[in-house]
């Protein structure tokens, strides 16, 4: 995903089963709320920490920081079975008023695909020009003015920046998972893994999760039945409860984003923390429904990068964590 002009961050494009709700989930809580500290669409999973190894020795983007490998202790935590959906944050919205950077920008960045072949020429990003400047793209209305968000109520917000992350979070009474509790969490309890139910990106040819198939950015066949993005329970989830760690949306997560390893459990930084050489950078795990293996491997548990805390697009979004 790119950032806004002059952030200096980095670039990227980017039918569920439902499972058996286990004891590590809540009951399925309705996607319109609007006491603030109910619980999230498809409830909190209990995660009960410990020591586990973080990070990857042999990820395809040295650059990105992902290794080492190291062991990394957390203190029990909860973290939402699902990234917010478009129904919560405009529970959100209605309750406080809140306007996006988007909104106050007054554009975005939407996948060309998305957009009719006789959408007027626009600005691209430079070193990813699939991307493209719509001015009046938001959360209500993912591929600019003309579309809305009708039917996507249980997918994930989209076009929201770390500052409107951190916004709805003090609203709800949660914060951001850090990137530790966030890679803890996606790995479902397994050591190694590249994917949250293991080794194998689509086991017995099975596809789990939502991602760009065919040739990027020319044809996605949307053979895991996804074109853009999915409901936030789509797939079976991993062995904690969550759904969709991997693909769909790249998720915010509370650190600043560094160049070198992956924060440990540490604290959780304000909006105004930085650290290292990510500029100002903040932190976003799990690739989106826009990454490929030819140019963005980085649908794995361990992958990383990082974006401006004002940058959106159709491919952001955010869960929570307490």
């Amino acid at each position: 995903m790119p950032s806004r002009p002059g952030a200096g961050a980095d670039m990227d494009p980017g039918a569920g089963a439902v499972p058996d709700p286990g004891a590590v989930m809540d009951s399925h809580a309705p996607a319109h709320h609007t006491p603030a500290r109910q619980s999230p669409y498809g409830g909190w999973c209990e995660l009960p920490g410990g020591a586990f190894l973080m990070g990857c020795d042999d990820a395809p983007y040295p650059a990105d920081g992902e290794g080492p490998v190291r062991e990394v202790t957390l203190a029990p935590f909860r973290l939402a079975a699902t990234a917010v959906t478009t129904a919560e944050f405009a529970a959100f919205v209605e309750a406080t008023g809140h306007r996006t950077d988007a909104e106050r920008f007054g554009w975005s960045f939407v996948f060309g695909g998305f957009l009719p072949r006789d959408f007027p020429p626009t600005r691209a990003a430079a070193a990813a020009p699939w991307w493209r400047q719509v001015y009046g793209a938001d959360w209500r209305h993912p591929e600019g003015p003309g579309s809305g968000s009708d039917g996507r109520e249980d997918h994930p917000v989209v076009h929201v920046s770390y500052n409107d992350a951190q916004a709805y979070c003090t609203w709800a009474g949660a914060r951001l998972p850090t990137e530790a509790e966030w890679e803890y969490g996606a790995r479902g309890g397994l050591c190694g893994m590249p994917y949250p139910w293991g080794d194998e990106r689509d086991p017995d040819g099975t596809h789990r999760m939502n991602i760009w198939r065919g040739s990027f950015p020319e044809r996605n066949t949307a053979a895991d039945g996804y074109a853009g993005t999915c409901p936030v329970d789509a797939f079976p989830p991993n062995a904690y409860g969550l759904f969709n760690m991997t693909g769909n949306v790249w998720e915010w997560c509370a650190d600043p984003f560094t160049t070198g390893p992956a924060p440990g459990p540490g604290s959780h930084p304000g909006p105004d923390s930085d650290s290292g050489s990510g500029s100002g950078s903040r932190a976003l795990r799990g690739g989106s429904h826009l990454c490929h293996e030819s140019y963005c491997l980085r649908y794995r548990t361990s992958a990383r990068m990082g974006n401006s805390p004002d940058s959106s697009s159709g491919n952001t979004g955010f869960r929570l964590a307490r």
